[in-house]
C-alpha cells in the first residue's frame, strides 16, 4: 500500500510541458477532482483507513493532441500489480493475431515485451517458436508468466536496465509494449532505452488507445494516475523524430481498449517505406479538431452530460426498486464512478474475472469487488457496465443473466439500457 505522506513528494497536479512534442501550456480542459490511484484496491483490514489520493487534471497538447494527466504516482506502485489480459477472452484472440505480426518481424531475432504482464503476448509468440524476454516491475506478475514459460526481467525499462539486457542477451530486432506506453510518465527516458536495445534494423511496435477516438466519443473515463497519456497519431510522429526514428506505419484496431492502434517505429536510417495508413490517420485527426480548444471544450461538455444522465437513470432504477452491480473493476470503471459520484448506494457491489481483485474494495467509493458468480447468487436486475469496452464479449457470457430479464446499462458513448 502506499504511504499516505507519499502525498506530499510528488510533482505537480498539472504539467507545464508536453511530454512527447515538449510544446509548453498543455490546455487544461477537464478537472475530475481528488482520486486515489485507480488500480489501488482497498483490502477489507485497510476500509477504515485514509487513502492518497491526488488532484486528476487531463491536459490537451494543441501542437501533437496528446492527451495527459501529470505523472503523481511513486516509482514503486507497479511492484504489486492487479491488472492481467488473460481475463478478457478478446484479448486472447488479439494477442495471437499480433503475435503473427510480430514473429514475422522479428524472424530468428530476439522479442522483448515491455510491461508484459502476465505473459499472454509472449507466449503466444513463443508458441511460434521465437526468442522472447519480458520486462516488467511486477514480481507477482512475473510469477504468473513463468507459469506460462515466459521468461521475465524483473524491472522498470530506462535506460541502464536496457544495457544490462542487451549485454547479456543481446539487442532485440522487435520491442513490443501493448497498453503500457500510455503508464510511462519521462517518454523520453524510455524511448533512450528503446533506442540502445534495439538493432539497427528493428521495430518497435506500440499498441495504445487511440485519443481520437477518445475524443470524438468523449470517452474520457480512461484517464487516471496510473495512465498518464491518451496518443494521437501526430504525438507518435513527433516523438519518433526527436530519436532519429519515424513511425513507418500504424495500424486501427478497432475491438480493442475502445479503439486503440498499433504503431511501428523504425530507424530513419534503415529506410522503411511509409505505409499510407499514417497520412490517411493524421488527416483523420486534423479533421476532428485535436489541435484545437474549442473541440475539448465541447466533448468535456458532453462527458459531464453522460453523467446526468446515469446518474437520472439511476434514480429511477432505484425507485422501481431494483438491485445494480457493476462489471468490471477496471481502473477506467473507478474513474467513472468516483468523477460521476457513482457509489455504495447506488452499486450493491462490483463483479469481476479477476481473482487479483475479488475480496477487496473499489478505491474512492469502497464498493465490495466479488467474483462473476455473484451475478447469479444475488440475482442483480441490472450490471452497470464499467467494462463496457468488453461488452459485447460480456453479453454473450452472461447468457443466464439475459434469459431471467436482467438488463445491461451500457456508460458510452452514450447511457443505455439493452
Amino acid at each position: 500500500m502506499l504511504d499516505p505522506q507519499s502525498a506530499q513528494k510528488v510533482p505537480s497536479s498539472t504539467m507545464e510541458r508536453c511530454r512527447a512534442c515538449g510544446a509548453d501550456d498543455p490546455y487544461l480542459f477537464l478537472e475530475y477532482g481528488e482520486h486515489s490511484p485507480a488500480q489501488m484496491l482497498i483490502r477489507p483490514e485497510d476500509m477504515d483507513d485514509a487513502q492518497p489520493s491526488f488532484p486528476l487534471n487531463a491536459q490537451a497538447c494543441l501542437e501533437c493532441g496528446l492527451i495527459a494527466v501529470a505523472d503523481q504516482i511513486p516509482e514503486d506502485f507497479f511492484k504489486h500489480y492487479l491488472y492481467i489480459p488473460s481475463g478478457a477472452a478478446t484479448m486472447h484472440s488479439h494477442f495471437d493475431e499480433f503475435a503473427d505480426v510480430i514473429a514475422e518481424r522479428a524472424g530468428d531475432g530476439l522479442i522483448v515485451d515491455i510491461g508484459s504482464n502476465d505473459g499472454l503476448l509472449l507466449a503466444a509468440c513463443n508458441a511460434r517458436g521465437c526468442k522472447t524476454l519480458g520486462f516488467d516491475p511486477a514480481e507477482n506478475i512475473a510469477e504468473l508468466a513463468a507459469e506460462r514459460g515466459v521468461e521475465t526481467h524483473v524491472d522498470y525499462f530506462h535506460p541502464q536496465s536496457a544495457k544490462e539486457v542487451r549485454e547479456k542477451r543481446g539487442p532485440a530486432k522487435v520491442i513490443t509494449t501493448t497498453n503500457t506506453f500510455n503508464h510511462i510518465g519521462d517518454l523520453h527516458n524510455f524511448m533512450e532505452a528503446v533506442c540502445i536495445m534495439l538493432t539497427d534494423d528493428g521495430t518497435f511496435i506500440i499498441e495504445v488507445p487511440w485519443a481520437k477516438e477518445m475524443l470524438e466519443r468523449a470517452e474520457f473515463d480512461n484517464m487516471y494516475h496510473e495512465h498518464v497519456s491518451e496518443f494521437s497519431v501526430l504525438s507518435m510522429v513527433k516523438l519518433a523524430e526527436a530519436f532519429d526514428l519515424e513511425v513507418s506505419d500504424v495500424t486501427f484496431l478497432e475491438g480493442i481498449h475502445g479503439g486503440s492502434f498499433r504503431t511501428f517505429m523504425t530507424r530513419k536510417a534503415a529506410g522503411y517505406p511509409i505505409g499510407e495508413n499514417v497520412a490517411k490517420m493524421l488527416a483523420e485527426e486534423a479533421a476532428v479538431g485535436m489541435l484545437d480548444k474549442a473541440t475539448y471544450d465541447t466533448r468535456k461538455a458532453e462527458f459531464d452530460e453522460t453523467g446526468e444522465e446515469l446518474r437520472r437513470i439511476f434514480a429511477e432504477l432505484k425507485a422501481q426498486g431494483k438491485k445494480i452491480a457493476g462489471y468490471g473493476a477496471s481502473a477506467r470503471g473507478n474513474t467513472t464512478i468516483t468523477y460521476y459520484g457513482i457509489g455504495a448506494e447506488h452499486l450493491d457491489f462490483l463483479a469481476d474475472k479477476n481473482p487479483l481483485k475479488q475480496g477487496l474494495y473499489s478505491p474512492n467509493t469502497r464498493i465490495p469487488i466479488k467474483p462473476v458468480e455473484a451475478i447469479e447468487e444475488e440475482k442483480p436486475d441490472v450490471l452497470f457496465m464499467l467494462a463496457w469496452n468488453f461488452f459485447d464479449e460480456i453479453y454473450e457470457q452472461q447468457e443466464a443473466f439475459r434469459e431471467r430479464g436482467g438488463q445491461f446499462l451500457v456508460p458510452f458513448p452514450k447511457p443505455k439500457l439493452v
